[in-house]
């Protein structure tokens, strides 16, 4: 008999494997629904949806492994790395859809947010100020004019599967919608600096990377507090606090 395996959970969602089906349940329906249009409109391998309830939506799992993941050792070839570079160009380079997603909020209102962020991290004594007033400045670059593109918004390096040197699934569409394309290679590149280069030779050079840069320190500097009080661990090796500390 299968087991049902617990891949993430918190009070906003939780998402079950039990052999090759995973079932996700979200408290927003919204976030369901759009996935399962994203998952029609995205022009790279996806997951094939299985069923839509409300609250949950199945999908069958996709061939492959991860690159690696946040905090543990990166694995694959130059070569997939690539690969992976090259499907997220496809997707940055496609028609976006009407809607903003998590990586298209304006430079206002990401200052807003970063500052309350920035402030809340120093009062509550989760991080020192001075790694804090660094990572804020830093993150300053990515606050700029950009074109709206097709973007996945949370494109973790868990969430892109991979079969030798290509590219077999992206997965975890919800946050999914128009915004900053250099967002998705930061979020998919967080922690692992080192495959930068990797990537970006399939998704090509016109890229600036400071900006790249800069999305690693916003990145951070928002998710810090939140996973410490969702049952993460940002200050485990290689992830969130290491980051922040290695702009230092």
């Amino acid at each position: 008999m299968n087991e049902v395996e617990v891949v993430v959970a918190h009070s906003e969602r939780a998402t079950l494997r039990i052999g090759d089906v995973f079932l996700k349940v979200d408290a927003d329906q919204a976030r369901i629904d759009t996935e399962v249009e994203v998952l029609s409109l995205a022009p790279v391998p996806t997951p094939q949806v299985l069923w839509r309830k409300p609250h949950v939506l199945a999908i069958a799992a996709v061939p492959g492994a991860t690159l690696g993941r946040l905090g543990g050792p990166s694995t694959g070839s130059p070569a997939a790395w690539a690969a992976a570079g090259a499907a997220i160009r496809r997707l940055h380079d496609a028609p976006p859809p009407p809607w903003q997603g998590r990586a298209g909020r304006s430079a206002v209102a990401l200052a807003a947010e970063l500052d309350e962020e920035c402030g809340a991290l120093v009062t509550s004594g989760l991080l020192p100020a001075d790694l804090v007033t660094r990572n804020r400045r830093i993150a300053e670059a990515a606050l700029r004019p950009r074109t709206a593109a097709f973007t996945h918004g949370d494109l973790q390096i868990a969430h892109v599967f991979v079969d030798g040197d290509e590219v077999t699934g992206i997965i975890d569409w919800s946050e999914a919608g128009r915004g900053d394309a250099l967002s998705d290679l930061a979020t998919f590149t967080l922690g692992h600096e080192e495959r930068l280069d990797d990537v970006l030779a399939g998704y090509g050079t016109d890229v600036d990377r400071d900006v790249i840069r800069a999305w690693w320190s916003l990145r951070s500097l928002l998710v810090v507090r939140w996973l410490s009080e969702h049952g993460f661990d940002p200050f485990a090796p290689g992830c969130e606090v290491d980051v922040l500390k290695s702009r230092m």
